[in-house]
């Protein structure tokens, strides 16, 4: 698409492939960056920018915009789905986790695309629909639970407090971008990751949004 495109200037990292489709070719991020490790993915992203003339600067949390959501109160958002089996953690222990946070009454709200399975869920608070929609229900959670996926990216954008599991991701390249959050890495599998271990980290967030409130 690059090389059809007819463009003057073709701009692309000169490590992908089939670079003959660029006749700018940028470096590698950590060296724009001038760093020697991992870069985030909106670091990488943003390098390409830097290399073509942007003025450096610390890479911003992404922003999204949302209407009114159609939930009120205290409420969390659980997503429990996910791409791939190996970034799922188990439909059992999210509504364990759900049953925690009616304890310290917050609503669990579990999060599904419209062509989800929410069975599992049946007993809690279930919101499926479109993109639009789940950005409003997500913009106002007090937390954000949820696997390795998109609404992650999501929460994170809006500012919302994240706990994010991750599987055989790597965290440092598509960890939540500058928002409160706590990873919880299992790259055996996240039937590794126990109850316990997540409802203490959704209590280290609670504890941080009030140490700032």
């Amino acid at each position: 698409m690059t090389a059809l495109s007819g463009a003057r200037w073709r701009a692309g990292f000169a490590h992908h492939s089939f670079t003959f489709a660029y006749n700018l070719r940028v470096p590698r991020a950590q060296r724009i960056l001038g760093v020697n490790r991992t870069v985030h993915t909106a670091e990488h992203l943003a390098s390409l920018f830097f290399a073509l003339g942007v003025p450096m600067q610390p890479v911003p949390r992404a922003e999204l915009f949302a209407g009114a959501s159609p939930l009120s109160g205290r409420y969390a958002v659980l997503h429990p789905f996910a791409s791939e089996p190996l970034k799922t953690w188990s439909a059992e222990r999210f509504c364990e986790v759900a049953r925690y946070l009616r304890l310290w009454n917050i609503e669990p709200v579990f999060l599904a695309g419209p062509d989800d399975d929410t069975a599992a869920f049946r007993a809690h608070t279930v919101f499926q629909g479109n993109l639009e929609e789940a950005k409003r229900v997500v913009s106002k959670a007090t937390v954000f639970i949820g696997n390795d996926s998109g609404p992650a990216h999501m929460a994170a954008a809006f500012g919302v407090p994240a706990v994010v599991l991750f599987g055989n991701s790597n965290p440092a390249i598509w960890g939540p971008w500058r928002t409160e959050s706590e990873i919880l890495v299992a790259p055996d599998g996240l039937d590794k990751v126990t109850v316990s271990r997540v409802i203490a980290a959704i209590e280290r967030l609670r504890t941080l949004e009030e140490a700032h409130a």
